[in-house]
């Protein structure tokens, strides 16, 4: 109970103390009387208080429950109370992240009564991520402002905001119609046949399949693969390393990058090419397992989206693993900030033959005005190994024009014009 008390009746309680003593030394009865009154009215109030809002009741909704990035969703909260209308000023406060608008504290200062009442909010979602609105609690206070005590009513509700998904247009050439046919799309390379048939043993592989030679080369267990890629599938690589990125919140180089990610996947299903999604390292996206590798269906898109969201920058400094990222399939790398070390390394894994594209980050020109020489090596390189490569120059940049830009290229470099 004192707890709740306010500095107004702290300051009466104190009061009352140094009346009552003064009524002891004084032998005032009167006084004594005053006291007696002071100290029960802060006492009196938080009583009160304290019961404010506990037959309060509340139900939040957000419509929708998972947006895109500048997508906006309405937060409804149902208030009822089973006692009627609650004793003084009741608040009600709902917290909102600011990546979600800002300081979005909403405030119910009129009683609620039995029948109930209705709060209705919008939040913008500013950055992607997986956020939480709430708590919401509950502030009861007494007509005289002596005390006030605080309830929490609802626990904090998940609300996702994803990559906002761009809409494209075209393909590159050579990619296939998504068919399934094996052919020209997964030819291989490497130093004989049996380098391009196998794999990296994985827990559960069956011992018989080791393939003894390459595993003696390579000094770790490796396996023949059961079947060849199809050419239908394609593999979309997306480096979200910190070191790799610059920029903050979601003008971030970062941001851009699964940006493009998501939507050349969206549209790669859309046209029937099984889309795989992998991150440095050749980890695929989702990292669960809650999917098939390829993205099949609206189902399949959603669990992607989702993993999205939740993406967070990787500590890593290497691209790669050690091994082909697409596994001998064509390749859609989106790049930030790559070294020639690592240019070399991430080519010579591809095999000949197979398609391989980049979309490589000028991530200079995220947050300064630098010249991005380096970037324009690696570009050069790539482009040496038989890539076809576009350098995105800066976050101005329309993801929807580096996708037709890449497809309408071959072997030609081309660099991206930006407005200023």
């Amino acid at each position: 109970m004192f707890s709740g008390l306010s500095i107004r009746g702290r300051c009466l309680l104190a009061a009352a103390v140094a009346s009552a003593v003064c009524a002891l030394v004084l032998d005032e009865r009167d006084l004594l009387r005053v006291a007696a009154f002071l100290a029960a009215l802060p006492l009196f109030a938080s009583a009160v208080s304290a019961r404010g809002g506990s037959g309060l009741t509340a139900h939040r909704e957000l419509e929708p429950r998972r947006v895109e990035v500048g997508a906006t969703a309405t937060v409804r909260l149902r208030l009822t109370s089973r006692s009627g209308t609650p004793l003084g000023e009741m608040r009600l406060t709902d917290d909102v992240p600011a990546t979600l608008g800002g300081d979005a504290r909403r405030a119910l200062h009129s009683p609620t009564r039995r029948k109930g009442a209705f709060v209705e909010y919008q939040v913008h979602a500013e950055l992607r991520g997986v956020h939480h609105i709430g708590p919401l609690r509950c502030r009861a206070a007494d007509p005289f402002g002596l005390s006030s005590f605080s309830r929490e009513l609802l626990p904090t509700t998940r609300f996702t905001v994803v990559p906002r998904v761009f809409e494209l247009s075209g393909l590159p050439n050579g990619f296939g119609s998504g068919a399934g046919e094996t052919g020209s799309g997964n030819a291989r390379a490497g130093e004989g046949a049996d380098d391009s048939t196998v794999r990296e043993y994985r827990q559960g592989d069956d011992i018989r399949r080791v393939h003894w030679k390459t595993t003696a080369r390579r000094d770790e267990l490796m396996v023949r693969t059961e079947e060849r890629p199809e050419r239908g599938g394609t593999t979309v690589l997306l480096d979200q390393r910190a070191a790799a990125h610059r920029g903050t919140g979601k003008h971030s180089s970062l941001e851009w990058a699964i940006s493009a990610s998501a939507s050349i996947c969206s549209h790669l299903r859309r046209n029937g090419l099984r889309p795989r999604l992998v991150g440095a390292g050749g980890a695929p996206v989702p990292e669960d397992g809650r999917t098939h590798p390829h993205l099949s269906g609206e189902a399949g898109e959603n669990l992607l989206l989702e993993a999205l969201a939740a993406l967070q920058p990787s500590a890593r400094r290497e691209l790669t693993d050690g091994a082909d990222p697409a596994e001998g399939q064509n390749l859609v790398a989106v790049l930030g900030r790559t070294t020639l070390t690592g240019a070399n390394e991430l080519a010579s894994l591809r095999p000949a033959g197979a398609r391989s594209l980049a979309l490589l980050l000028n991530t200079e020109r995220w947050n300064t005005d630098g010249r991005g020489d380096e970037q324009a090596a690696v570009a050069r390189r790539l482009r040496d190994r038989g890539w076809t490569v576009v350098t995105v120059d800066g976050p101005v940049t329309p993801v929807a024009r580096a996708w037709e830009s890449l497809c309408g290229q071959s072997t030609r470099p081309d660099v991206l014009w930006t407005e200023r």
